[in-house]
């Protein structure tokens, strides 16, 4: 059975290995804007982010502690502003499944963390941002009740 857990400094050399599969996924979708292959952080700013309480990441493994995939997220929270309420967003920067675990609950998994862990800390809602060459993903975000909240739109020169 899996199951999920906040990341460890343990977790580093594995996460980084998933957070290049997630950038190949954006390059072969819009190679004009992602380099490939990459990681958008690295060992050290991991470290900084796994310790930060405002920037909870979650694993999920299997019985043998094989990472199979990560939920990066991020307290937000805007307050006095002149027209949003204080409400608290945690927002999802990232979920990673592994290619060899997609389509066996993993992705489901760490979402029902994300949500069991934002329902305990008393935040309003969760977001996330997905890139409309990702179909595969906004397709499984659709089933699990996101919509769209704001579309982000480009013109390319």
């Amino acid at each position: 059975m899996y199951k999920t857990r906040l990341a460890k400094v343990t977790d580093i050399d594995r996460i980084l290995e998933l957070l290049i599969q997630v950038d190949m996924v954006h390059h072969n979708g819009r190679p004009d804007i992602f380099k490939g292959p990459a990681t958008k952080y690295n060992a050290q700013e991991l470290e900084s982010i796994i310790s930060d309480e405002k920037t909870p990441v979650f694993v999920c493994e299997d019985e043998d502690g094989t990472i199979m995939g990560h939920a990066f997220c991020i307290h937000r929270q805007i307050l006095d502003d002149t027209i949003l309420t204080d409400i608290k967003t945690l927002y999802i920067d990232d979920i990673c499944v592994d290619e060899a675990y997609r389509k066996m609950g993993v992705g489901r998994k760490l979402y029902q963390q994300v949500i069991e862990y934002a329902k305990q800390k008393g935040y309003y809602n969760v977001t996330l941002n997905v890139w409309s060459c990702n179909p595969g993903a906004v397709k499984f975000y659709e089933t699990l009740g996101f919509v769209p909240q704001k579309i982000g739109m480009e013109k390319v020169l």
